[in-house]
C-alpha cells in the first residue's frame, strides 16, 4: 500500500488565513483532489488519520480547520478519547464559533479551499470530491451546490440539519448540484429525523440528482469518529465503503 505524506500548510481566504491539513501519496504523483471538511471537534490526529487512508487509497486530501478565524487548530484542548462525561463541555464550547460560519462565509471559504485544490501540484487537473463529516456534511451539500462545475462526487456522514424549514438549509441547493452524491444518516440521530431525511431526498430527486441516502442501523450521530463514545465499527466499515466507492467512480 503506497504511504501517505501529511503536513500543515495555509490558505489565504477572502477573511484571513485558514492553517489546513494536507496529506497525500508517497509517490511524487498528483491524484484526485478531495476535500475533507470536519466535524465540530475539528482537525486532530483521527481526523488526520482518517484523510491519511484517503491519500493511502490514492488521493490528495485537504482538512481545513474551519473555524480559522477564530484562530489555529486545536481551538479547545481535547482529551485523546471525546468520552461521554466530557463530551458537552467541549461541544458547547466549540458551539459558540459557529455563528460567524455563515453559509455566506463557509462557501467564500470553499472556493478559496478549492482554488487552492486546483493549484497544489499533488492535485490532478478537474473535479475533485468532497465529503463531510457532522457538521461538515452541511458545508459538503452547500459546496456541491455552490461549486457544481468543481465538485464531480459529494459524500455526507451523519450530518445534521441538512433539511429544515429554514429559508437557509442546506437541501435548497440541490437544484444546482450536478455531482453524484451519497448521504449515510445514523437511525439514532435527532438532528436529522426522518421528515428531514424525507425532505432532503425529496429535493435531490426533483432536481435529478444521482444520489443514495442509507440509515445505517444502529448508529449514532459521530458514528465514523473512532476517539469518541459515538464511534460505530460497523458503521465505520460501511461508510468507509461507500465513501472509497462514491470515488473510485467518479474521480
Amino acid at each position: 500500500m503506497t504511504k501517505a505524506r501529511g503536513t500543515i500548510v495555509d490558505i489565504p481566504t477572502p477573511d484571513g488565513t485558514a492553517d489546513a491539513y494536507l496529506t497525500h501519496p508517497d509517490d511524487d504523483t498528483p491524484h484526485p483532489a478531495v476535500l475533507l471538511y470536519m466535524d465540530i471537534f475539528g482537525p486532530r490526529p483521527h481526523l488526520w488519520k482518517m484523510a491519511d487512508r484517503l491519500a493511502e487509497a490514492g488521493y490528495t486530501v485537504l482538512i481545513p480547520n474551519v473555524f480559522y478565524r477564530h484562530g489555529r487548530a486545536p481551538l479547545v484542548e481535547l482529551p485523546e478519547f471525546i468520552g461521554h462525561d466530557t463530551r458537552p463541555e467541549v461541544f458547547q464550547e466549540l458551539m459558540s464559533f459557529l455563528p460567524s460560519l455563515t453559509p455566506e462565509a463557509a462557501m467564500r471559504d470553499a472556493d478559496a479551499y478549492l482554488r487552492w485544490l486546483a493549484d497544489c501540484p499533488q492535485a490532478t487537473d478537474g473535479p475533485v470530491g468532497v465529503t463531510g463529516y457532522c457538521m461538515g456534511a452541511r458545508l459538503a451539500l452547500r459546496t456541491a451546490g455552490t461549486f457544481p462545475e468543481r465538485v464531480a462526487a459529494m459524500a455526507g456522514f451523519h450530518g445534521g440539519d441538512l433539511a429544515t424549514e429554514a429559508p437557509d438549509s442546506p437541501h435548497l441547493v440541490a437544484d444546482r448540484i450536478t455531482a453524484e452524491v451519497y448521504f449515510a444518516h445514523a437511525d439514532q440521530d435527532s438532528s436529522m429525523p426522518p421528515e428531514q431525511m424525507d425532505r432532503l431526498d425529496a429535493a435531490l430527486t426533483a432536481a435529478g440528482v444521482r444520489h443514495r441516502s442509507e440509515v445505517y442501523p444502529g448508529a449514532q450521530h459521530g458514528f465514523t469518529q473512532a476517539d469518541t463514545a459515538a464511534y460505530n465499527a460497523d458503521g465505520a466499515k460501511r461508510h468507509w465503503e461507500a465513501l472509497l466507492d462514491l470515488f473510485g467512480r467518479t474521480l
